[in-house]
């Protein structure tokens, strides 16, 4: 389920994501052909500025069990229809379609594997109805300059589905892999995805949704995925829903990613989770110059504080994880959510100082007539003095009293600073 943007390049940066539970990387591919048709076909780089060799990256992913997706993009600028913009639809779709045969057919084989392939990035933006600053697709104009003052673009749902989307999910699935959608932005509005979802190409007489395997979005929570999952997941046609980007400076809110990631959790365990990639979100970026990314670049490579809780959410819920279908009732200035990982029952909370319950009815004691509980703190990983919780069974109820520390964890968030936990209860 977690994943990053860029790549474990070296056994230190692969340590480093497996103690943050760092199982999926994304990149782009490159360069393609940057000066003009007759320039050899090359697909052998990845980062922004393709001065990084893609091959032995997938492969080191490869071993050490990262998955890896590519993201296909962009428009050549020799083949651009507004002069300069890559962002901006291609003159003719060949050279297009030779740029994603040439990447698909080369990873999707042994030695590489690779099973995902990402179409474009963020296609929304003004031209879709939303701000402008989600726009990573620019359509075409008749002169050839984009005028940013005229409006949207009319054409831009039909040249996207026919130029870019349909041309290249027909190659990713002609060679056996998934199509990843190319990440909606929280800006564009999830009326509008659906719209384009939805467009049925006269040329094509299919939908764009017809030719995507996994919805993917950026930058949302996860009660915005509910219309997407009954529409779409539920009962066909996409196979999952993923985020290739959330993070970036929501992690200023220290309690942001590993709320994020525990709820996701919850929600996908209740909505049929039975296949490890049908619920996927990936980190933007994994590591930096500020201080809220998950590391920071070295000499040396540390973690950051959005690291670090990652590391604590791995090692608390590292498990086999199944639904706990039993309601929390919580006491003022207390709330949360759970799941099981193993035999473990784990209570995600965030709270405010002072002494707080937690009430679970129709929850038997276990046979053991042992259990134990911990309250973990879900950023440092200390645990709280045993004189800090209490536990106790009541006919088929289990109650749980907790003391929230004075000095909390939460910073950098909206409202008043509250402390993340993990009630941790075991047979």
């Amino acid at each position: 389920m977690m994943g990053s943007n860029g790549w474990a390049g070296s056994p230190i940066d692969t340590a480093m994501w497996k103690k943050m539970g760092l199982t999926f990387g994304r990149g782009p591919v490159g360069p393609g052909q940057p000066n003009g048709p007759s320039d050899i076909m090359r697909v052998d780089k990845t980062e922004n500025d393709n001065n990084v060799d893609l091959g032995p990256l997938i492969l080191h992913n490869n071993r050490n069990g990262i998955r890896t997706l590519l993201l296909l993009a962009y428009t050549a600028l020799w083949n651009a229809s507004v002069r300069g913009d890559s962002k901006s639809a291609p003159v003719d779709v060949k050279p297009w379609e030779r740029y994603v045969e040439a990447v698909v057919s080369k990873y999707s084989k042994p030695p590489y594997n690779v099973r995902f392939f990402q179409i474009w990035n963020e296609a929304a933006g003004k031209l879709s109805g939303g701000s402008p600053q989600a726009s990573f697709w620019h359509g075409v104009t008749k002169t050839g300059i984009r005028d940013p003052d005229k409006g949207p673009y009319e054409q831009a749902m039909q040249d996207y589905v026919e130029k870019i989307h349909i041309p290249a999910a027909r190659i990713i699935r002609r060679h056996g892999a998934y199509v990843v959608y190319g990440g909606w932005p929280d800006q564009g509005g999830l009326e509008t995805y659906i719209q384009w979802l939805e467009y049925k190409s006269p040329k094509y007489n299919e939908r764009m949704l017809d030719c995507v395997d996994y919805l993917d979005t950026h930058y949302l929570w996860i009660n915005a995925f509910d219309d997407l999952y009954d529409r779409y997941i539920k009962r066909g046609p996409a196979r999952g829903l993923w985020q290739t980007e959330i993070g970036d400076r929501y992690m200023i809110d220290t309690h942001y990613l590993p709320t994020y990631f525990f709820q996701f959790a919850v929600w996908a365990l209740d909505r049929n989770w039975d296949n490890r990639d049908k619920y996927v979100s990936m980190v933007y970026h994994w590591e930096g110059v500020e201080s809220f990314r998950l590391t920071r670049r070295g000499p040396p490579q540390a973690f950051n504080v959005s690291g670090q809780s990652l590391i604590v959410l791995n090692q608390t819920v590292g498990g086999v994880l199944s639904r706990f279908p039993q309601k929390l009732d919580f006491s003022p200035d207390a709330s949360g959510s759970a799941l099981r990982s193993d035999d473990q029952i784990v209570i995600q909370v965030e709270a405010l100082p002072g002494w707080h319950t937690v009430n679970v009815p129709g929850l038997a004691a276990p046979a053991s007539g042992k259990p134990s509980v911990q309250v973990v703190d879900a950023i440092s990983g200390s645990i709280q003095r045993t004189a800090d919780v209490t536990m106790k069974w009541d006919s088929n109820a289990l109650n749980v009293r907790f003391n929230t520390p004075t000095r909390v964890n939460g910073q950098g968030g909206k409202g008043t600073p509250k402390h993340l936990a993990y009630i941790v209860v075991r047979p």
